[in-house]
């Protein structure tokens, strides 16, 4: 086999993993406490900044496994024009501020704008895609009590391939190729979305990646087919339960679709208790379940954790998916400890 043929089985190797595992955009367990990281409609959803920080390491034991990383950070445009005092900043002994009364009292959001920045550094063996994106949004109620928001991201993906880290199976690497260094291609993206939400459910359709674009690598030691970069859509749904005075249950699903991949879909359920701790699972169809829980610290300050198990051949090699989020709330004037729009 030519070294040129070589190259090209090693990236449809690549891609096809990138495909059938995390398809072209990476996995995230917890975006269900950061929708803002799949649907840009969100940008600005809160009275406040919502900084997110998350590192997932995927298959851990498996080499060469996705590693994600990202740092988001969101929040309206002029908060003095709908911001309110919320009962959420306050903690009375013994009382839940998220109780019954509070969201009897709910209403929907006045019109705004939102904006939002995101940094993502998603790498899988030799190949490594690092992402940059602003956000717009304009929020508005559309009835008393449910508003309705439309969000649109552009930014760049730099999408490169270290050829010193490509393995063909042998002891040693063509040194010609080994020498070839980084390849790099810079590729607009851009991203939309709506959302509709209310005191007890939320609907958010978003398309990534819009854009189709082209992509190959090629130098005069390394050069392959061209493979191209495909749209991805997100159908996102849950509703709020009122178990108790201070526990709230809020089941939610995730349809993804890249076309020509099968369907795939997520189901989660959260348990919160009061408006500072939570717990929850989530199954990935036809891959594998998923614990995590977080605590709500401080007005200011919020962590997550997750552990994914896979029910797949995966298993055999990975010890599971941990993947940890950390949240800052900042310019929160009225106190919230957690979201008022997206508990």
């Amino acid at each position: 086999m030519t070294m040129k043929r070589k190259l090209f089985v090693v990236c449809l190797a690549c891609f096809a993993i990138a495909g059938l595992r995390a398809q072209q955009r990476p996995y995230y367990t917890q975006y269900i406490m950061n929708n803002y990281i799949i649907n840009p409609a969100v940008a600005g959803i809160e009275n406040y900044w919502d900084v997110k920080a998350s590192h997932r390491m995927q298959w851990v034991g498996l080499q060469d496994a996705p590693v994600t990383t990202y740092l988001t950070i969101h929040g309206p445009l002029k908060r003095s024009a709908y911001e309110r005092e919320s009962a959420t900043g306050f903690h009375a002994s013994g009382s839940n501020p998220r109780g019954q009364a509070y969201w009897q009292d709910y209403t929907s959001s006045e019109p705004h704008h939102g904006i939002g920045f995101t940094i993502l550094n998603d790498k899988t063996g030799p190949l490594n895609r690092f992402a940059a994106y602003g956000t717009y949004a304009y929020h508005l109620g559309i009835s008393p009590r449910t508003s309705l928001s439309a969000g649109v991201s552009v930014g760049i993906s730099n999408m490169s391939l270290d050829a010193s880290k490509l393995n063909f199976g042998t002891t040693t690497v063509d040194p010609a190729v080994a020498g070839s260094g980084v390849l790099n291609r810079i590729k607009p993206d851009i991203s939309a979305g709506l959302w509709l939400y209310s005191a007890d459910y939320f609907v958010g359709l978003a398309a990534q990646q819009i854009v189709p674009q082209p992509l190959s690598y090629a130098n005069n030691t390394v050069q392959l087919e061209s493979g191209k970069l495909i749209p991805h859509l997100f159908f996102s749904a849950g509703y709020r339960m009122t178990l108790s005075d201070d526990i709230s249950m809020l089941p939610s699903a995730m349809v993804r679709y890249v076309n020509p991949l099968p369907v795939g879909f997520d189901v989660n359920v959260k348990f919160q208790y009061q408006d500072f701790l939570w717990a929850g699972g989530s199954y990935r169809y036809k891959d594998g379940f998923a614990g995590m829980a977080g605590i709500n610290i401080s007005n200011t300050f919020n962590i997550g954790y997750s552990y994914d198990f896979q029910t797949s051949n995966l298993n055999t090699v990975s010890k599971g998916t941990h993947e940890i989020l950390i949240g800052f709330l900042l310019g929160n004037r009225y106190g919230d400890w957690c979201p008022r729009n997206l508990w």
